[in-house]
């Protein structure tokens, strides 16, 4: 920035208007673990890419296989089978496969997981069936038996498949007030998420990544001023694709970056969306003047 400031200086204050316009591109020589390379939100710190998760693969930052193994010994099905030889557990703390994610989204729509279905049986989901098993009586063990298992199968229909493998990772915040009338994107820097609303109704939502402290993201009530299917920087002479304006040089666009590198890295300004499928559909339905709310 230290030296776009002394680019503007130089070309004059028209021409720096003109380029603030294509602003935007990822930051990429911040380090990760630096306040500058954080997102503008306060929950920077604890997005899935960037922080342990306790219900992620064996392998991955959260859960090693050693320390699942020594965390679950007590809960793992051999371990459930000796200490109470009359219940078999089917599912438990340690398994992964295709029958717990389809649990995690089970659980995640009665309000009792907000996190996305990893297919990892780790401890959100073991507190998520404890939980369960307390309100329905049953005895809280945090092990799947066969009699938990049908009253889960009874409090609602078979996850879809979006719901199995959400493409929005991040859990949804409500809406802000002003995004209840019209034809919105909301914005939620608190959630870093994205929901495209008509008349107060969601019609989809995607996961955003925002500004770093030094170039935020405007907060407030804004227009789409204008859109670009294709469009590249000026500045950064990074690719923008689905860009829709909505504050100078900041938009709604598409990042490879963020795809890529998740909350590791931020964008100089704009609203990073990481679904192309999802933008691109969201692209074809945001019209030139439909509102975009950005907020806390």
């Amino acid at each position: 920035m230290q030296r776009q400031r002394v680019i503007i200086r130089t070309i004059g204050v028209a021409t720096a208007v003109a380029l603030a316009a294509t602003a935007c591109g990822p930051q990429k020589t911040e380090p990760v673990a630096s306040a500058s390379s954080a997102s503008s939100s306060p929950t920077a710190g604890t997005s899935p890419e960037a922080s342990p998760s306790t219900d992620n693969k064996p392998g991955e930052a959260s859960t090693s296989p050693s320390a699942s193994a020594s965390s679950s010994a007590s809960a793992s099905p051999s371990a459930s089978a000796s200490s109470s030889p009359a219940v078999k557990a089917i599912m438990a703390n340690g398994d992964e496969n295709e029958q717990v994610r389809e649990l995690q989204a089970r659980l995640r729509r009665l309000k009792l997981m907000s996190v996305a279905p990893t297919g990892f049986y780790g401890s959100k989901t073991t507190a998520a069936v404890k939980s369960f098993q307390s309100k329905h009586g049953l005895n809280a063990t945090g092990s799947v038996d066969e009699a938990t298992w049908k009253k889960i199968e009874g409090a609602g229909k078979k996850p879809t498949a979006d719901e199995l493998r959400p493409s929005t990772v991040n859990e949804v915040d409500a809406p802000d007030p002003r995004c209840m009338q019209g034809r919105v994107m909301c914005i939620s820097k608190e959630s870093r998420t994205l929901a495209w609303m008509i008349d107060g109704k969601v019609v989809s939502t995607m996961d955003v990544r925002f500004g770093s402290e030094n170039t935020p993201t405007r907060e407030g009530v804004f227009d789409v001023g204008w859109k670009a299917k294709e469009w590249t920087s000026t500045i950064y002479h990074t690719p923008m694709p689905y860009a829709m304006f909505f504050s100078g040089g900041q938009a709604v666009h598409y990042s490879a970056d963020f795809a890529a590198r998740g909350y590791n890295g931020a964008s100089h300004g704009c609203v990073n969306v990481r679904d192309k499928g999802k933008l691109s559909a969201l692209f074809d339905q945001v019209k030139v003047g439909d509102k975009v709310v950005v907020y806390w």
